[in-house]
Order: structure tokens, then C-alpha cells, then sequence
């Protein structure tokens, strides 16, 4: 199996993210342990509010997925138990709060654990230093135990090393191109260039755009990803240095345009591409998806509706039980002095008796001892009834909170359910897009380039979807380079392009060549994406 562990905050995103039933076949939220809510929103705001209170940590989760091997048997709920209590234990985390979701995606199943790293009783969070290494640890251990074989090209720091990145997810998820079809694409503009004008000519037939940022050399494609470009070239000997020595002399990093200048470049061919698959998107799958949160969150609506009503009964019923009682409370103060005045009238002295209580003052003393008596009986009832009322005081306030934390459960619920109808809609609305540029890719062996040959007249306006308009070439024309057809020896190439003339003035240093100035506007590189 193939552990993945990290340490996190943003608890709702996550909960979120392993709610989504979009993007996968099943989900089962297994167990939640150590929180009040049952639900992931409601515990990981439980966690949250604990790691804010009681300590500065701001990663207070830790997040681990157990994605079996499909090439072997799937793994038995024992045996995930087992291998959950295993890491739990090498990680330090026995007996912290934790939940467990299972998934199943693409007919394959899988887990996801996540654990609160704040120790409550110590007021401090859990360290997790070398957790990479536990995990490989762990994950041989139960190999071994458990008669399984652990996935080829396995390193031993615990990671694979086909496994990609979230950046690299992103960017597969969201254009289509896997990994391996970019390595593939510069790789092979590599092995078959002889110099740096012809590798990035051979980059562009490939749909990447040469581009400076945080690291001097790095490719923006069509979709407008960008990625470091050492990293793209499959062969080990290869150093950033080496790629940069190879391209400094004909392409210095101040000729070349910054990254978000590339991405609007590639944007303008992008666009113009994809308008004609976009125009026959299929939205069924749109339909279904917002017909399924439609029921989800008519249900939702139905349960609040229904907590609603039965608050309302619930308060007529609370204030009319504690009307009878207090009805009760006076009907039994009335009684008990109707008893008394009763036992007192057939006890009253007649005839002889009367006359000698009147006489030797006894009557008097009587009458006096009932008054004493009465006053403190009264006396009584009233400290009761005090006591009684701030008693029914105390349950409706206990009441009113019972049902405010009720209702904001539900309104945590519908909130929840907001993030993850916006998760999946993007999810579908992303796999739509990555669909759509699969099939604007349809038919050419590596991704499409920024310029084709320009077909006849005749067949230029004819629709086909096969042209697009080479926008370097209109470049070029528009900054009053190539007149001649020929190249010049500073950052041009056969075709006669320069790098710097192609996106006008402001990146190349002042040489009086046209088209390039001292820059004035462009500035620093302003938060570009992490060069990869």
C-alpha cells in the first residue's frame, strides 16, 4: 500500500473534500472519536476551536491516506484497523480524536484517516517530526506481517515515485495531460535538438511557451500550467545548470517574458481553440448533478422545516407543562391550609373547655401559636415557590439553548452542504473542461501548437478546426521584426523570431534594437505560481 500523511488546517475544506460523493463512487464515514458532533464539519470545528483556544498551532490536523496496491487482493476492515492502530502508535497519536471515512473510486477503495494532533490534557500539540519515515516504517512492518508486497518503485522515504504531487494533480486534473505525457513531450524536444534555438522551436510545436519566474527557465502550455523545466526532461544526468548554460547564450532569462505574460499569450490561442468544443458541450451530466443536489438539499430544507415545527411544539409544550405545575404548586398550598383550617375547626374546644381556655387566657396562647405556625408554613411556601420558579427559569433557558445549538447544527449542516454541492460542481465542471480539451487534442500526436502551416485560401475560412492563427507571427510582424526573413544573432532563431520583439518592450535590457526598451512597467515577478 501507499500511505500519504501531512499535517493540515482548514478542518471544513477537508471535510468537505472527503463528503464529496462526486468524485467518488461511496463514501462511508466509518467512526468519529473524541468530539460531541458526529458529523466531519462538526468535529473538525470542535478540533479547531480546541487548537485556537489552547495552543498557537495552526496544522492541528493530521491527514492520512491508505491506498491499497489494486495489482493484490483489497485489504480486509481489519486489516486497515490494524494498520491504522500501527501508525497510530509509531506517530504518537494513540488516543487522540480521530475519524475514519472509507472511499471507493474507480471500483478501488481506500481510507482516509484524519486525527486531531492537539492534546487536550497537556494543552500542547502532538509533534510529528519524521512522520514520512514512521509511515514507511509501519507500512514494511505490516507488509511483512500481513504476507503483502509492497508497490514496485517503492522508495524507502515512504513515497512512490510515480506518486504526483498536488500541484501536479491539479494540473492533470484540470488539462488532461498526465505527467508522464509532459515528460514525454520535452524529453523528446530534448534528444532531438542540436542547439537552443531548434529545442525551442521544438517546444513550441509542442504547445509550450519558454518563460522566466521565480526560476530562471520554466514552460507555460497552453492551458497556461506552468512547470520548471529541468524537471521535464527524463534523464537523470541532466542538471538545471546544464539547461541553463544550454539556453543562456541565444535565449537570456531578460529576453524572455514573464510568466503571467506567457499565459495570456497561450490564453488568446486557447480560447479561440476551445470555443468550438466548448459550443458542443454535452451539459448531461451538469443536469444530473444539480437534479442530485437538488434532492440533497430538498432534504436538507425538509429537515430544517421539521426541526422548525418541532421547536415550536416543543416550547408550547414546555411553557404548558410548567403552567400545570405551577397550577399544582398553588392548588397544594390551597389545600394544605383548607386541611389545616378544617383540623383546626373540629378541634376547637366547646361548652366548659371553651369557657375555661376564654377564662385562664389558654384560647389566647392557641390563637397565638396558630398565627406563629402560619406564618412560618406561609413563609415556607413562598421560599418554595421561589425555588420552584427559578427552577422552571432555569430549564427554559436550558431549553433555549438545547434548541440554538440544534439549530445552529442545522445551519453548520446547510453550510456544509453549500461547500460541497460548490466542490462538486467544480469537480464536474472541471472534468467537463479537461473532456473538452481532450478532444480539442484529438488527432495530434503531442499537445497542440501555438502556429500550424497556413492552408490555401480556400480552405482558410472554410471551418476547419484544424487551423489556428500562428499568434507569433503576428507578433513578430507587429513589432517590425523579420522584414528581411532572416534571424538575427541576439535570442532569434532560423525563422527569423526574436524572443523579446515577439512580446514588445520591457524585457530585454536597452540595445537600440526595435522594439526593446529599459522595462518601466513590468516589474518583479509578481506571485506566480510554485515553479515546479
Amino acid at each position: 500500500m501507499i500511505p500519504f500523511g501531512t499535517q493540515r488546517g482548514l478542518g471544513q475544506d477537508l471535510a468537505t473534500h472527503l463528503m464529496n460523493t462526486h468524485d467518488n463512487e461511496h463514501m462511508e464515514l466509518v467512526s468519529v472519536r473524541g468530539a460531541v458532533a458526529k458529523d466531519l464539519n462538526g468535529a473538525f470545528a470542535e478540533w479547531e476551536v480546541q487548537a485556537h483556544s489552547m495552543t498557537k498551532c495552526r496544522n492541528y490536523l493530521y491527514s492520512l491516506s491508505i491506498n491499497p496496491d489494486p495489482e493484490q487482493a483489497p485489504l480486509t476492515r481489519d486489516q486497515y484497523e490494524d494498520y491504522i492502530e500501527r501508525v497510530e502508535d509509531k506517530l504518537g497519536l494513540t488516543g487522540q480524536p480521530r475519524a475514519i471515512v472509507f472511499h471507493i473510486k474507480n471500483g478501488r477503495e481506500h481510507a482516509h484517516v484524519v486525527w486531531s494532533r492537539i492534546d487536550a490534557e497537556a494543552g500542547k500539540a502532538v509533534q510529528m517530526a519524521f512522520d514520512r519515515e514512521k509511515l514507511m516504517m509501519v507500512t514494511r512492518e505490516f507488509a511483512l506481517d500481513h504476507g503483502l508486497s509492497l508497490p514496485q518503485g517503492y522508495d524507502r522515504d515512504g513515497k512512490s515515485r510515480d506518486q504526483l504531487s498536488l500541484y501536479e494533480k491539479a494540473q492533470q486534473e484540470k488539462t488532461g495531460v498526465t505527467k508522464e505525457e509532459r515528460l514525454a513531450h520535452v524529453t523528446e524536444a530534448w534528444r532531438q535538438s542540436d542547439s537552443a534555438k531548434t529545442f525551442v522551436r521544438a517546444l513550441e510545436e509542442r504547445g509550450y511557451i519558454l518563460a522566466t519566474g521565480k526560476r530562471p527557465y520554466v514552460l507555460v502550455d497552453i492551458y497556461g500550467e506552468m512547470n520548471a523545466l529541468p524537471k521535464l526532461i527524463a534523464d537523470k544526468t541532466i542538471r538545471a545548470k546544464d539547461v541553463q548554460t544550454f539556453l543562456s547564450k541565444d535565449f537570456p532569462t531578460d529576453s524572455l517574458p514573464k510568466v503571467e505574460e506567457a499565459r495570456k499569450l497561450t490564453a488568446q490561442h486557447r480560447k479561440a481553440r476551445e470555443a468550438f468544443v466548448k459550443s458542443q458541450r454535452n451539459n448531461e451530466a451538469l443536469k444530473v448533478l444539480q437534479e442530485k443536489q437538488a434532492s440533497r438539499r430538498e432534504a436538507v430544507q425538509k429537515e430544517a422545516a421539521t426541526l422548525k415545527a418541532r421547536q415550536a411544539a416543543e416550547q408550547m409544550n414546555l411553557a404548558a407543562k410548567q403552567q400545570d405545575e405551577l397550577k399544582t404548586l398553588e392548588r397544594r398550598f390551597k389545600g394544605e391550609i383548607e386541611r389545616i383550617n378544617h383540623q383546626r375547626e373540629a378541634n376547637k374546644p366547646t361548652g366548659l373547655a371553651a369557657f375555661l381556655g376564654r377564662v385562664t387566657g389558654v384560647n389566647f396562647v392557641i390563637k397565638k401559636l396558630q398565627e406563629r405556625s402560619d406564618r412560618m408554613r406561609a413563609e415556607a411556601r413562598r421560599q418554595e415557590k421561589i425555588e420552584f420558579l427559578e427552577q422552571q427559569s432555569s430549564d427554559r433557558e436550558e431549553f433555549a439553548f438545547r434548541q440554538r445549538m440544534q439549530g445552529l447544527a442545522q445551519e453548520r449542516r446547510s453550510r456544509a452542504l453549500d461547500r460541497l454541492d460548490a466542490r462538486e460542481m467544480r469537480s464536474v465542471t472541471t472534468k467537463m473542461l479537461r473532456d473538452e480539451r481532450a478532444q480539442g487534442r484529438d488527432g495530434f500526436v503531442h499537445l497542440p501548437t501555438l502556429g500550424r502551416e497556413r492552408p490555401p485560401k480556400e480552405v482558410e475560412h472554410s471551418g476547419d478546426d484544424g487551423y489556428y492563427i500562428d499568434i507569433h507571427d503576428h507578433f513578430t510582424r507587429a513589432a517590425g521584426e523579420g522584414k528581411e526573413g532572416g534571424g538575427g544573432d541576439d535570442g532569434g532563431d532560423s525563422s527569423g523570431r526574436d524572443y523579446r520583439s515577439v512580446f514588445g518592450k520591457g524585457h530585454g535590457k536597452n540595445t537600440g534594437k526595435p522594439g526593446i526598451g529599459k522595462d518601466k512597467g513590468s516589474g518583479k515577478d509578481k506571485g506566480e505560481d510554485i515553479d515546479r
